[in-house]
């Protein structure tokens, strides 16, 4: 059974892959937006924090190559 942590820290990585998703597809319209591209490097450097790796096992390098390729796809 998932202790109430681990659901927690589902809910925060589910939430910012949601926000992750939605400024890479504001991107493709607004590719040189400042206040996207900010919030999308802060996204990134969550993933790459210590309270990521604390969150999940998930390779953060991995993660973002994943969210971004699948943003690609769905052109």
């Amino acid at each position: 059974m998932m202790r109430v942590y681990e659901k927690l820290a589902n809910s925060i990585i589910l939430q910012v892959v949601k926000d992750y998703r939605k400024i890479l597809k504001n991107l493709k319209k607004h590719p040189n937006k400042e206040g996207i591209l900010s919030k999308k490097q802060e996204i990134e450097k969550f993933f790459r924090s210590d309270w990521f790796s604390i969150l999940t096992n998930i390779e953060p390098e991995y993660f973002i190559i994943k969210l971004q390729n699948e943003s690609f796809k769905n052109n």
